[in-house]
């Protein structure tokens, strides 16, 4: 085990100090020659990850012959973000990950160890699957950098998920949502030991010998003003440096709140989300903090669409986030979400589930299409106006006629509960 971890208080780590940590954790790998990067992209642009990409790269320089974000199904992208997040590194270093067709598998976790973990209520095997830059790209260092958060689907963002899912396939992809939500989104939220990470362990271990992989994870969470710093610097080639991370992203990413809230409002920034797949993470980490009955409204003027994927979306439109229940039977009877368990597993994510409304205030959206999907539509020029978010810090608030909300700047950056 190779393992460096750096904890900052409030003000954070800056740049020289991550410097500074990554040299010493460079020096612990001796010489290597065929170096890969793999970062999150722009929906993750608040990790710290870009700055740490353009620090390995300037420190190792030609070593660096690709870098591969994680996209899962995200969109690709586009030049101008890549600029955005990575600074100064080369465009022509990154590649594309195309989730269904770029895969080499490495084996299989046994359906007996799947069955294990969830209890009987799943039976198929799991693909250990990477882009086939990481399984057939003759690398000598795998760098796997992230940000460990609360996640609806692993429990806690990064670490293996980063290679299995992010750098994985279609079955896998699908797989591990659909682990994920048959379990319990409220069940797996903020949890490091859960179904979805068992089987993504299982994987890192089958795929041991193929991938020469370091860990390189930020905590990041915001100070007294509310802007966001690196918490924590955790680093190491394996499980110590993730539980590390989630210990501190316990610490300083969840609020648990006294009671459940009646009504919460949540920004999404329009540079980051673009989609109802993403912008949900706005239902995922407040829902249990919001009362029966009570309201979550999300301002959402970068929204254009439900799926990151064109398939995907058109799955959401057909079908819309219902209960439980209902979509389990709709994957029951119908192919086309047999064969996008992914895209069933974020219509279970997403739904309030008739416990709370949601009225999304999607600024490229139209009454029809937020409301077919079973939300409530919101007018964004409107509610912009009573909740304005560019004069609004995250916590209690009261409108002018005394109505009392609870706001969110940013839904990926923690975990909102109630302790009651």
């Amino acid at each position: 085990m190779i393992y460096y971890s750096e904890n900052g208080q409030e003000k954070g780590l800056d740049k020289d100090k991550v410097r500074s940590a990554l040299e010493t954790v460079l020096g612990s790998f001796g010489k290597r020659k065929r170096v890969l990067i793999l970062p999150p992209d722009i929906t993750r642009a608040h990790s710290g990850a870009g700055m740490i990409t353009e620090l390995l790269w300037e420190r190792l320089e030609e070593r660096v012959i690709d870098i591969l974000p994680a996209l899962g199904t995200h969109m690709p992208m586009e030049p101008a973000e890549i600029r955005r997040m990575f600074g100064k590194v080369p465009l022509t270093l990154f590649r594309e990950h195309r989730w269904r067709t770029d895969i080499g598998e490495l084996g299989r976790v046994p359906a007996s160890f799947v069955s294990e973990v969830t209890g009987g209520r799943l039976t198929f095997d799991y693909p250990v699957q990477v882009n086939r830059l990481l399984s057939d790209g003759g690398h000598d260092l795998i760098i796997s950098v992230g940000q460990v958060v609360p996640h609806e689907v692993t429990g806690m963002a990064n670490y293996n998920k980063n290679v299995f899912v992010g750098c994985g396939g279609s079955e896998a992809i699908n797989k591990s949502h659909f682990i994920g939500a048959v379990y319990g989104i409220e069940n797996i939220l903020g949890t490091t030991d859960n179904p979805v990470r068992a089987v993504l362990n299982k994987a890192s271990e089958i795929a041991a010998d193929r991938l020469p992989l370091l860990y390189i994870l930020t905590v990041v969470a915001p100070d007294s003003e509310g802007r966001l710093k690196i918490r924590g610097l955790f680093a190491g080639d394996d499980i110590e440096c993730f539980r590390q991370a989630a210990a501190l992203s316990r610490e300083v990413n969840f609020t648990t709140l006294p009671e459940r809230l009646k009504k919460v409002v949540v920004w999404l920034d329009p540079e980051e989300f673009k989609s109802t797949w993403l912008g949900n993470k706005s239902i995922y980490r407040t829902r249990m903090a919001i009362a029966d009955n009570g309201e979550l409204i999300v301002l959402a003027p970068g929204v254009k669409t439900f799926g990151e994927d064109p398939a995907i979306d058109k799955l959401i439109r057909k079908y819309g986030y219902r209960t439980t229940p209902e979509i389990l039977a709709f994957t029951e009877a119908n192919n086309d979400l047999k064969e996008n368990l992914s895209a069933a597993a974020h219509l279970i994510h997403g739904s309030p589930e008739n416990r709370f409304r949601v009225t999304y205030a999607a600024g490229h959206l139209t009454p029809e299409e937020v409301e077919t999907v079973g939300y409530s539509f919101g007018d964004i020029n409107a509610l912009m106006k009573q909740y304005d978010p560019l004069s609004l810090q995250t916590g209690f608030h009261r409108n002018t006629d005394g109505e009392e909300f609870y706001f969110i700047s940013n839904p990926a950056t923690g975990l909102w509960k109630a302790a009651r």
